[in-house]
């Protein structure tokens, strides 16, 4: 390492409001041709089924029926108790530390707006989640894509860069169940890349909406994020109690809470009380009620991922390198054969009825093959509807 001196902690940034494009790609299922028995692939969305649908039923009745109607009130910038209460004790961090947010990408914006300055550089996973780099567009940050593999984002890679001279100011990466590729950092990882963040002199925006829908052995531990002032851990219930509710939260730094509070308050000054106070009401007077719904969303996950993976590999045998998920809602499939066209197949796919993400979605840069893989989402698609979806996809790759 060399002896480049820290930076200290940067202070709050104000970007700019521009024009961006949205990536390729981003409203086209509302405006394709599709069969009317198609099977969409398409989206993390969590199945309803295991949604708490009659207890938010209760907690509503049970917050709407209180004196003087509180819930439907102005509250404060950074959130309500007890709900601020019960995440700051399940992340393990002082309450002053959590800022609820209308969901992950809310999270995401308020951290970009509060460390990337206009026409800085932002070190970001490549293949990538997408909407990121539309959040991005509007500060006209620079990207500097990083590989990310198997194990999630490549921080010797990040180093080497770091080495060569790269200064971002932000760092964007998915530590668990990466979207698309499904990998997850280790402990170890985690560690150097919050080391190299504190020594650099940037942020780490770790984006974490997956971290409670692995399926055995438990999560890996956030301590390094949680534990450091160079890091914003962002989280959501978007993909456990419902996107609709859009709501998520921050762990933010000590020295940047008061900041991106005062950001938020020129925003839309806070999250709704009313939703706020009834998912509060629910994880409190029920304590065991959110980890049971999340052994019921991780089994059936599960099952759906190996489901798919059997069926791929029975109709479309030797076609795709397809490894079962340590969790998520993501199958991140290979094309094996150099010979078939991945736009080709998509567009057989579709023709047949299946309708998923191509891999070159996600790329953020040069120096990865998602252009060859796809992304299969089994979130909210039945088990069934999985065998069929994998039938018609062997059907197009045989047209190839």
């Amino acid at each position: 390492m060399t002896s480049t001196p820290t930076r200290p902690a940067p202070a709050r940034k104000t970007a700019l409001i521009a024009g961006f494009t949205a990536p390729k790609g981003f409203g086209d299922a509302t405006l394709r041709d599709r069969r009317e028995d198609a099977i969409e692939l398409l989206g993390g969305i969590p199945d309803p089924g295991v949604l708490p649908a009659a207890e938010l039923a209760a907690a509503t009745t049970r917050v709407l029926s209180r004196p003087g109607l509180p819930s439907l009130q102005y509250s404060r910038t950074e959130g309500i108790s007890p709900l601020r209460d019960w995440i700051a004790a399940r992340e393990g961090v002082p309450v002053e530390r959590i800022i609820i947010t209308n969901g992950g990408f809310h999270g995401l914006s308020l951290g970009i707006q509060a460390v990337v300055e206009r026409g800085d550089t932002v070190a970001v996973d490549n293949p990538i989640f997408p909407l990121f780099l539309r959040g991005l567009q509007l500060s006209g940050a620079n990207t500097l894509p990083i590989r990310v593999g198997a194990h999630g984002l490549d921080v010797d890679e990040l180093a080497d860069r770091l080495r060569a001279g790269a200064r971002p100011s932000a760092l964007y990466t998915v530590p668990d169940f990466h979207n698309p590729s499904q990998g997850t950092l280790p402990a170890g990882a985690r560690t150097e890349l919050v080391r190299l963040a504190e020594h650099y002199g940037f942020v780490v925006l770790a984006d974490n909406p997956y971290r409670e829908l692995w399926y055995s052995g438990g999560p890996e531990s956030v301590d390094a994020f949680n534990t450091s002032d160079h890091v914003i851990h962002i989280n959501t219930f978007t993909k456990t109690l419902g996107p609709g509710l859009r709501l998520g939260w921050l762990v933010a730094p000590e020295h940047l809470a008061a900041d991106l509070v005062a950001l938020r308050s020129r925003q839309d000054s806070h999250s709704s009380t009313l939703v706020q106070a009834i998912v509060g009401e629910l994880l409190t007077s029920q304590p065991d009620l959110f980890d049971a719904t999340l052994a019921r969303a991780r089994e059936l996950y599960l099952t759906r991922a190996r489901t798919l993976v059997a069926a791929l590999e029975r109709e479309a045998p030797g076609a795709f390198q397809t490894t079962l998920p340590g969790g998520g809602l993501f199958l991140w499939p290979r094309l094996q054969d150099a010979g078939i066209d991945a736009d080709a197949l998509a567009a057989a796919a579709s023709a047949e009825g299946v309708e998923y993400q191509r891999g070159s979605f996600f790329a953020s840069g040069p120096g990865t093959d998602a252009d060859r893989h796809i992304r299969l989402a089994f979130g909210d698609v039945p088990a069934q509807r999985l065998e069929e979806a994998a039938v018609r996809l062997g059907r197009a790759v045989r047209q190839q």
